[in-house]
């Protein structure tokens, strides 16, 4: 066998490791980056090779929290990308129409995009009835999510004003206030796994999720998000991301990040 092989199996039963432990599949994700990201991470925490960090990673419960912080990218901030928050506020006065928004956070992390869709929408609407689902892959996340607490660093870029009407605060950092979290609800979730509603959603947001993933990968996720959308409804994804073939999906690009069904 040779030494291109060996590594190949190598991966492949760290992969497998993983998903035991964790839920989570590599393989879904672009095998070049993944790997070299993976492999240059075990190196730094000692392990030799990534059969012995495997090992590391079933025996420390903080070790697989470390790693799953490293391969799920748990990066957010309230209002995080402001110029897409403030195209959002015309959609979302657009769907107030209807009477009812619900919208799903997609990918949530920790939970600040969806407390930030709170926030815009009880400013944009006040009196709209609104119901927010947020879903990662990450139970820990989840947990913290529901906890509902930010640091200074994570409201870095809010709105003051908007920050000190929705947001507590809370030993030098801020705590989502009881309006923001009567209208969010977290629940673990895996987006290439699970089943999605169909036309259950007004808004849906997916941003800096699927970058990683392989193309067949993303473009199925993209359908499903999709169909998870009520005509007329959205998608919102990150500033760097793109619809491959909207179209076919039954979307149409109405901004580099955002698309409308039917």
């Amino acid at each position: 066998m040779s030494t291109l092989d060996t590594r190949t199996d190598e991966y492949e039963a760290f992969c497998s490791g993983v998903q035991r432990l964790t839920g989570v599949d590599l393989l879904q994700y672009k095998r070049g980056q993944m790997e070299r990201r993976i492999a240059t991470f075990a190196q730094r925490r000692g392990a030799h090779g990534l059969l012995d960090y495997l090992r590391r990673l079933d025996a420390s419960r903080e070790e697989l929290g470390e790693f799953l912080d490293r391969v799920t990218i748990n990066v957010s901030q309230l209002w995080r990308n402001p110029e897409q928050w403030e195209r959002l506020e015309g959609i979302v006065r657009e769907l107030a129409q209807r009477g009812w928004i619900r919208a799903w956070s997609a990918g949530c992390s920790y939970g600040a995009e969806a407390y930030t869709l709170a926030a815009i929408c009880r400013d944009a609407v006040p009196t709209c009835r609104l119901e927010i689902l947020g879903t990662d892959i990450d139970a820990r996340m989840i947990e913290r999510a529901r906890a509902g607490g930010f640091s200074e660093a994570d409201a870095r870029t809010a709105p003051p004003a908007a920050l000190r009407r929705w947001f507590e605060p809370d030993g030098g950092g801020w705590r989502a206030g009881p309006a923001l979290r009567t209208v969010v609800r977290f629940q673990a979730g895996d987006l290439l796994r699970d089943r999605v509603p169909s036309g259950a959603y007004d808004l849906v947001l997916c941003r800096n999720v699927v970058i990683y993933f392989t193309d067949p990968v993303r473009e199925d996720l993209h359908k499903r998000l999709a169909e998870s959308l009520r005509p007329g409804g959205y998608l919102v994804i990150g500033s760097t991301e793109r619809v491959t073939s909207p179209a076919g999906f039954g979307l149409s690009p109405i901004h580099p990040f955002i698309y409308r069904k039917g």
